[in-house]
């Protein structure tokens, strides 16, 4: 599933109230005693992760996500929600103490342009806009990390110069967000070779040379496993700047135990690391319906059985 695919099914949700309680029993049956016990890392869900349980409302959604021990949400497509619809997550997740995760700037939809590694000053302006929106509906829905994905190569350009466009673009981000203690977390992505930026050194590079605390990595484990691997060595090594994790197994991008990644090595060497941020459920379900929901919750339990 790629991002535009994700991000496309994760705007197509709305609706109405469930009784919650009712629901927590069916999710996991009598077999599984930890539901609503908080994990030790704190996933966050998407919109439609639970609707066969809790219908097609996102606050009915996150409820019910509560009650099955999850602490947090993301939403890619947060600032394309009608203002008031953001206030009512926000004021959700602040009634159950649960944290926001990302949302992407929506600069630069799908299929990317070359945006910020171009230069052009009309891409810019544009950008540093989104930043500006971005500030307001962080507020509206308690969110402090915004996804930046800084485009497709300009292939007219050399890599230097490329690279030198998108740090200026990120500085004066960085001016916007830095004061609302907003952090653009930049993401590497493996979707097509097109993409400029790709690879964690670089990433940790871009990060360090843009030098504000606004300006951070997301570090998105499926997209990592795809490039290049060796995901536990990268992670320790661009340490310093990641901000967010996303969760994806592969191939397939479905819950960890569905393809070739030891998630439960991976969650404790994060968890041992100390991280207390938020890691995005940025991925399918292998199953369906309400027993792949199941099969979900169950996935994350096993994953995150690892102390």
């Amino acid at each position: 599933m790629q991002r535009k695919e994700f991000l496309s099914k994760s705007l197509l949700t709305g609706g109405s109230l469930l009784a919650g309680s009712a629901l927590t029993a069916a999710a996991c049956g009598p077999a599984q005693q930890t539901t609503g016990t908080p994990f030790h890392l704190n996933y966050g869900i998407h919109d439609g992760t639970f609707r066969n349980h809790a219908g097609p409302n996102f606050t009915d959604q996150i409820r019910f996500a509560y009650e099955q021990g999850f602490r947090a949400i993301e939403d890619n497509g947060m600032m394309d929600r009608p203002a008031a619809e953001q206030a009512r997550i926000g004021d959700t997740l602040k009634q159950l103490g649960m944290s926001m995760g990302v949302f992407v700037l929506n600069f630069d939809h799908w299929p990317l342009s070359t945006s910020l590694c171009s230069g052009d000053p009309a891409w810019l302006e544009k950008f540093l806009k989104a930043c500006h929106d971005a500030v307001d509906t962080a507020a509206r829905c308690q969110g402090k990390w915004i996804t930046v994905v800084p485009g497709n190569y300009d292939r007219k350009l050399a890599m230097g110069y490329q690279t030198t466009n998108v740090i200026h673009a990120l500085r004066k981000a960085c001016e916007i967000l830095e004061p609302h203690g907003l952090i653009m977390v930049l993401e590497a992505l493996s979707d097509t070779p097109d993409l400029f930026l790709r690879h964690p050194d670089q990433t940790y590079m871009i990060c360090e040379a843009v030098n504000s605390p606004s300006c951070q990595y997301l570090f998105d484990m499926y997209h990592m496993q795809r490039n290049e691997g060796d995901l536990i060595s990268n992670i320790d090594r661009a340490w310093d700047h990641i901000a967010y994790f996303q969760i994806g197994d592969n191939p397939g991008r479905k819950e960890p135990g569905t393809g070739e990644m030891n998630y439960k090595n991976i969650f404790k060497h994060i968890y041992q690391k100390g991280y207390k941020g938020v890691l995005g459920m940025e991925h399918g379900m292998a199953g369906t319906g309400i027993d792949g929901e199941k099969a979900l919750i169950k996935a994350y339990r096993e994953a995150d059985d690892f102390l």
